[in-house]
């Protein structure tokens, strides 16, 4: 992907924010559990900011779980949904590649499906700087799982469909490998599922930045042709959606 695509595929969740909120697949207890466990620290009480929040469906499991919670998002209209859908939580127009804030004031930076749109090298030391000493920066993803025959196979006809833009993601992110040189790296896999129906897959679809950059006459055919691939799958319109959660913390000293 050039510069230009990677910047027009940023650009395009405002369009899709309600789509997003809908469509997007939250995240099981196991995840902040393991969040816990790897930063050592309870997530009641601590300063956390939630970096790439997106409409913020990361940012309202952190604050359920007692976290004193700041969502950071550059794009206007995820911002303007979180804020219909959550109006309780701080928000702050920012990248993780130049955060809004001082040295020294977070215990925990959180990346929910976002870490990718930075530059790791400037998004890694922005985030060691804002961190207080024992912080940590945590990323996830939630990665369909296409060791599952039927998300292969709608895996490939998306890459068939869209082979300027489709990316997906691997069973497991290498991210450790690039946090290394910064820390001590913690990392977990968790595997999860939800059950969900063909109609609210293509919503999820509908969010991902590869559909929703495409121009209405591509997208519209090559979504009408998924639904009636997977319905053919699944006649009676529900799925069973597995997932690989890949999460990895990077410790401050």
């Amino acid at each position: 992907m050039t510069t230009y695509q990677r910047q027009d595929h940023a650009n395009s969740f405002g369009a899709v924010a309600a789509e997003y909120d809908a469509g997007r697949p939250s995240y099981p207890a196991e995840l902040f559990e393991e969040l816990v466990r790897l930063t050592g620290r309870p997530l009641r009480g601590s300063e956390v900011l939630d970096v790439g929040a997106g409409t913020g469906i990361a940012t309202r499991l952190l604050a359920a779980r007692g976290a004193r919670v700041t969502a950071v998002e550059p794009s206007p209209g995820m911002a303007a949904m979180l804020r219909r859908v959550s109006p309780e939580l701080p928000l702050v127009k920012g990248t993780g590649d130049e955060l809004p804030f001082h040295d020294g004031t977070a215990d925990l930076i959180t990346y929910a499906q976002a870490f990718h749109w930075t530059d790791p090298a400037r998004s890694i030391p922005e985030a060691l700087r804002v961190l207080r000493p024992g912080g940590s920066l945590a990323t996830w993803w939630n990665v369909k799982d296409r060791h599952v025959p039927w998300v292969r196979a709608m895996g490939e006809r998306l890459a068939a469909g869209i082979p300027e833009g489709y990316h997906g993601y691997g069973a497991v992110n290498e991210i450790a490998e690039v946090f290394a040189p910064y820390g001590p790296v913690g990392r977990a896999v968790l595997r999860w599922e939800r059950v969900i129906t063909v109609d609210a897959l293509i919503t999820d679809l509908r969010s991902r930045s590869y559909v929703a950059v495409l121009p209405p006459e591509r997208r519209e055919p090559l979504l009408e042709a998924e639904r009636e691939a997977l319905l053919a799958e699944f006649p009676g319109g529900e799925v069973t959606e597995p997932y690989v959660l890949d999460l990895t913390v990077l410790s401050k000293g």
